[in-house]
C-alpha cells in the first residue's frame, strides 16, 4: 500500500529557470580622492573645495648680517677677531713674556690685567719639552702649578692679613708668566749631559732669575707685600727648585 507526501513546489527567482545563478553584489571600492593633473607632486593629490592645489612656492629671502634688509651679501668687516672674542690678547701676551725676560726691568703694570692665557702656553711649552726628553709630566705640571698657586695665595693672605687685595687668578697668573726660565731651562736641558755640573750651575741661575721676576711682581702689584719680601722670596724659590728638580732629574 503506497503513501502519498506533499512535497511543497521551488521557486527560483530567475522566473523558473533553474540553471540560472542567483547574481551577486560587487563590493564597492573605498573612497580614492582624484588623482593631482601634476604628477611631480604626488602628495598634492587633495582637492578641498572647488579651489585647485598650488604647485609654486615662494622662497623666503633674508637680510644680510649687519648690512640692509634684502641685500644678497654678508658683510663680516665689522666682526671683531676670533681671539679677541675669546679674550686673548696677543699683544699683551707678548709685553708680559718680554717684560719676564729681563729680570732686572720689570714692568709690573703690564701685569695688572691678570690672564691665563700666557701661562697656559708656558706649561704647555714646558711639557713638550719635558716629553721630547723622554718624561711624560703634563698631568703633573698642572697639578704642581694649582696647587703652588693656592699656597703662595694662603702665604702671602695670611701675612698680609685683612688687607691683602691678592687674588688666587692673579697668583696663578704671576705664577705661570714667571715659569718662563723654567721653560727655557728645559729647552736648554735636551742639549746638556744629564748628571753634571753644568746642568746644576744653570739649574740655580734660573731658578734665581724665576724667583726675583716673581718676588718683585707680587711685592709691586700686591698691597703690604714689601714688608714681607724676604717670606715671599723663600716661597718662590720653593715653587721654582721644586719644578727645576722635573728637568735635572
Amino acid at each position: 500500500m503506497s503513501k502519498d507526501f506533499n512535497v511543497p513546489p521551488v521557486i527560483f527567482p530567475s522566473g523558473g529557470n533553474p540553471n540560472t545563478a542567483p547574481q551577486r553584489r560587487l563590493p564597492t571600492a573605498p573612497f580614492q580622492p582624484p588623482r593631482s593633473s601634476n604628477p611631480g607632486i604626488p602628495f598634492m593629490s587633495f582637492d578641498i573645495g572647488s579651489s585647485p592645489a598650488s604647485t609654486s612656492f615662494s622662497t623666503p629671502q633674508f637680510g644680510a648680517i649687519g648690512g640692509g634688509i634684502g641685500s644678497g651679501s654678508v658683510n663680516f668687516d665689522d666682526e671683531p677677531p676670533l681671539l679677541e672674542e675669546l679674550g686673548i690678547n696677543t699683544k699683551q701676551i707678548w709685553n708680559k713674556t718680554i717684560s719676564i725676560l729681563n729680570p732686572f726691568r720689570v714692568k709690573a703694570d703690564l701685569h695688572e690685567d691678570a690672564d691665563l692665557s700666557g701661562p697656559f702656553l708656558f706649561l704647555m711649552a714646558f711639557g713638550l719639552f719635558q716629553l721630547l726628553a723622554g718624561k711624560l709630566h703634563f698631568g703633573i705640571i698642572l697639578g704642581w702649578v694649582t696647587v703652588a698657586s693656592l699656597f703662595l695665595y694662603v702665604v702671602f693672605n695670611m701675612l698680609a692679613g685683612r688687607n691683602g687685595n691678592l687674588d688666587l687668578y692673579r697668583c696663578l697668573s704671576l705664577i705661570g708668566y714667571c715659569m718662563l726660565p723654567i721653560v727655557i731651562l728645559s729647552a736648554v736641558a735636551l742639549f746638556v749631559p744629564q748628571g753634571g755640573v753644568v746642568i746644576f750651575v744653570m739649574m740655580g741661575a734660573f731658578v734665581i732669575w724665576a724667583t726675583r721676576v716673581c718676588t718683585r711682581l707680587l711685592v709691586e702689584l700686591a698691597s703690604y707685600g714689601d714688608e714681607h719680601r724676604g717670606l715671599i722670596a723663600y716661597s718662590c724659590f720653593l715653587i721654582y727648585m721644586l719644578f727645576s728638580l722635573l728637568v735635572v732629574f
